[in-house]
């Protein structure tokens, strides 16, 4: 059996704090209320996406890899995680702020959860006027003032808001606290893993529970970082028409494609597979003389054997994600 490049069926997940921009901007067809995260591609266990179309529909990312191996994710990328798939793929709707958490390392999670840690990034698809992200810390602190922050609910005084629009763009290693504001849209990119330390929730109530959500700030106070640092966002440039490096770390690469005309891509240097997050348009993506075409909110996956690609569109924009 022959691979190509894949769409896979999301999985839209209940968030206390979800909206309605999945659907009214992205285009999202689900009808409950609340959904605040599409997975778009997920291995988590008990939430692995399915492959939508072709000869290889109903298939999950673990069943491709065990078939497939290198060929799909990489020979490289195989040799380290096996039948693993290393990155989840979400879009995300914050109708009202999501809880300041903290993610733990590969090394704490493997220990205490047995999973990944979780690195992740944002790029932001659509904010609304004066939306923000809360990343990291404005003032130094350390734990025992962290703790007093805490039980004086006055931990966001000391943390890093930032108004943000479309196109910022924000690494979040595990270790810095952070939270997305009301009113953001925003594609994340993150390592296969569902561990988050909750550490601050607005004392909010949860409609569906009629109870607030759990806290971890045992478990989190040790992950933290209490640096305060320069910057949070991400600076980069942007020329049309090329691979524009937006965030390349050790556990995945993300680029932006600012398209406006043909894009050929030759991928025989990259030992992984392709993952496409369309951000913006509508994105043609030929491989051996078929077209799949993705639009603003879609992802599609190139397995790691098909190397030349050509991307076709006029005023789009596309995430491409690969470890």
């Amino acid at each position: 059996m022959k691979l190509y490049p894949l769409q896979f069926t999301p999985l839209y997940k209940y968030r206390i704090w979800g909206g309605e921009k999945l659907k009214t901007k992205l285009n999202k067809h689900y009808t409950e209320e609340n959904i605040g995260e599409s997975w778009e591609i997920s291995d988590v266990s008990g939430d692995e996406t399915m492959v939508e179309k072709g000869v290889l529909k109903g298939k999950t990312l673990r069943d491709l890899t065990r078939a497939f191996k290198g060929d799909f994710v990489g020979k490289a990328v195989y040799e380290k995680f096996g039948e693993e798939f290393p990155l989840l793929i979400k879009f995300i709707d914050a109708k009202t702020p999501l809880s300041i958490q903290v993610h733990p390392s590969n090394e704490v999670a493997k220990e205490r959860h047995n999973s990944f840690g979780k690195n992740e990034m944002w790029y932001v698809m659509q904010a609304d006027t004066d939306a923000e992200l809360i990343v990291g810390f404005d003032e130094k602190i350390n734990s025992d003032s962290y703790k007093t922050h805490l039980e004086t609910n006055t931990i966001l005084d000391v943390m890093h808001h930032e108004t943000v629009q479309k196109g910022d763009t924000f690494y979040i290693p595990t270790g810095r606290v952070h939270a997305i504001g009301a009113g953001v849209l925003l594609a994340e990119i993150q390592q296969t893993s569902d561990v988050t330390y909750r550490i601050y929730d607005y004392d909010r109530v949860d409609s569906k529970t009629g109870t607030k959500r759990e806290l971890h700030n045992e478990l989190a106070i040790d992950v933290i970082d209490y640096e305060v640092h320069d910057t949070y966002k991400t600076d980069y440039s942007i020329e049309k028409n090329v691979s524009n490096t937006l965030v390349h770390s050790p556990y995945f690469r993300t680029n932006i494609l600012d398209i406006s005309s043909t894009v050929e891509k030759d991928y025989s240097a990259i030992d992984s597979f392709i993952i496409y997050m369309c951000v913006e348009g509508t994105v043609n993506v030929i491989s051996e003389g078929e077209t799949y075409t993705i639009n603003n909110g879609e992802t599609l996956l190139v397995p790691a054997t098909l190397n030349n690609i050509t991307l076709k569109a006029d005023n789009s924009k596309v995430l491409e994600v690969y470890y």
